[in-house]
C-alpha cells in the first residue's frame, strides 16, 4: 500500500477518489477500512476548499421540499398565503417576507439561512424594473 499523502491538486484528488473506490468494500476494522476513513476526510476537505457547493436559491429549496414530500404549491396556502401570493413568490415576482420564512422553517423544519438568500430574478424582470424606473 502506498502512503497517504495530502491532496494538493486535481491529480492528487483523482488518485484519492480511485483509492476510495478500491477500499469501499473493505471489512470493518481492516487496514483498508482505516485507509478509507482517512482518505474520505482528505477528499472532503479538498472538495470544501476547491469545489464548494452553494446552497440552493430559496424557491428551488421550497420546490425540492414540496417534491420530496409529495406536496403541491396548494399545500403552501397556510404557510405563504393565498394562491395568488404563492404564485407571486414561486414565480419570483415577490420576495419571501420574514413571516413567510418563519412559517416555512416551522412547517418544513429547514434551515432559515437557505430561505433568507436573495432570489435570483430573470433578465426580463430586471429589464422591466429598469424601464419602469
Amino acid at each position: 500500500m502506498k502512503p497517504i499523502k495530502p491532496i494538493r491538486n486535481e491529480a492528487d484528488y483523482e488518485l484519492a477518489l480511485q483509492e476510495i473506490d478500491h477500499c469501499l468494500d473493505a471489512a470493518s476494522g481492516s487496514p483498508e477500512r482505516d485507509r478509507l476513513e482517512v482518505l474520505t476526510v482528505l477528499v472532503d476537505d479538498y472538495e470544501a476548499k476547491h469545489h464548494p457547493i452553494s446552497p440552493p436559491e430559496p424557491i428551488a429549496a421550497i420546490e425540492f421540499v414540496l417534491e420530496q414530500r409529495g406536496l403541491s404549491r396548494k399545500d403552501l396556502e397556510g404557510v405563504i398565503g393565498s394562491s395568488g401570493r404563492i404564485s407571486e413568490v414561486m414565480n419570483k415576482q415577490r420576495s419571501l417576507s420574514l413571516a413567510m420564512i418563519r412559517k416555512l422553517v416551522e412547517t418544513f423544519d429547514r434551515p432559515a439561512d437557505v430561505l433568507i438568500r436573495r432570489t435570483g430574478r430573470s433578465a426580463a424582470q430586471v429589464l422591466t424594473t429598469c424601464v419602469s424606473a
